[in-house]
């Protein structure tokens, strides 16, 4: 199968209209009927159901579409990589590092030091992303090397080094009666009056879901909790980022969080190979 032909039939099994896909992919109508007919003689299985009224996936389509988004995400992975690769190669470019922005503060901090120190350092471009996104950009290759957070982010498919496990606290309005105990537990934050925590969208499921306002960063959550619309359970490093108005509490029966840095199994750079050692020393 060509990747031409593989865009052509996710146009189509997205729209499930072969005249607005065709003005998607800026073709005519007929070369891409005739092109998706020719693709399921190729493989030999009918890939939509076409009525005068509507365009259905079939079985088969519906494995074909889910199997063409990963491989055409691959190519343009690949693209991306190579173009990076010779870049950094030529000095024109550095190791891209995506975290999320506001998470693990002092480690990457440390980390940036402590790498610019190495005698065959490059430059370390950070890709700050929003909750949930920076597994996205590695495996799409906008980013050579990420940090993750364990049971958060999944890491199938990555190399990873463990670097750090730390406890979770509960993040909330300076002044609330909790933040004069010393420690809480799981069930006394998701009781909390007026106080739910938060949701996430766009983050294909990977946080945890509230039910009350959304949030699209940290900054946006932050001023959710001061107003005393929505609390935040976090790893005990976000202390580092809060502000005067907010306070955090341990919550001894929430899970840890571990920090990883992650990479692609085939990545032979030696720029994310010398940041990950230098990441695994610390």
């Amino acid at each position: 199968m060509e990747t031409r032909e593989l865009r052509y039939f996710v146009a189509v099994a997205e729209e499930l209209h072969f005249g607005r896909a065709a003005q998607r992919l800026g073709i005519a109508q007929p070369p891409l009927s005739r092109a998706i007919r020719q693709l399921e003689r190729r493989l030999g299985a009918g890939l939509l159901e076409r009525t005068s009224r509507a365009v259905t996936l079939t079985e088969a389509g519906a494995v074909l579409l889910r199997e063409a988004r990963a491989a055409l995400d691959a190519v343009e992975a690949a693209e991306r990589r190579t173009r990076r690769a010779a870049l950094v190669a030529t000095g024109r470019a550095g190791v891209v590092l995506a975290t999320k922005a506001g998470a693990s503060s002092e480690l990457l901090a440390k980390l940036l030091d402590a790498y610019a120190a190495e005698p065959d350092a490059v430059t370390v471009d950070l890709l700050l992303c929003g909750i949930g996104e920076q597994e996205r950009m590695l495996r799409d290759g906008r980013a050579d090397v990420a940090l993750l957070h364990l049971p958060f982010d999944t890491t199938a498919g990555f190399d990873i080094e463990e670097l750090c496990t730390e406890r979770q606290v509960v993040v909330l309005p300076a002044g609330h009666p909790l933040t004069g105990r010393t420690h809480v537990q799981m069930a006394d934050v998701t009781e909390l009056p007026g106080l739910p925590m938060p949701r996430w969208p766009g983050r294909d499921g990977t946080y945890p879901d509230g039910p009350g306002p959304q949030a699209r960063d940290h900054v946006q959550l932050f001023q959710l909790i001061a107003l005393g619309r929505a609390c935040w359970i976090a790893p005990e490093s976000c202390r580092a980022q809060l502000r005067d108005d907010l306070a955090t509490v341990p919550v001894l029966d929430a899970p840890t969080v571990t920090t990883v840095i992650a990479w692609p199994p085939h990545s032979r750079s030696r720029a994310v190979a010398g940041l990950v050692r230098t990441a695994a020393r610390l």
